[in-house]
């Protein structure tokens, strides 16, 4: 993602856990929408 000019990390969840914040308000959210994020779904979110 740093190519791409965003800065990002990585912190453990539970119970399989993935979502994905940006300044602290959820992007994405695996339990959520019941699935894993496309490829490239995430920086594209990341970038609206």
């Amino acid at each position: 993602m740093k190519d791409n000019g965003i800065e990002a990390s990585a912190t453990s969840g539970r119970n399989g856990q993935f979502d994905v914040l940006r300044d602290g308000e959820p992007v994405f959210s695996k339990h959520k929408e019941h699935r894993f994020p496309e490829p490239g779904e995430v920086l594209s979110l990341l970038q609206s």
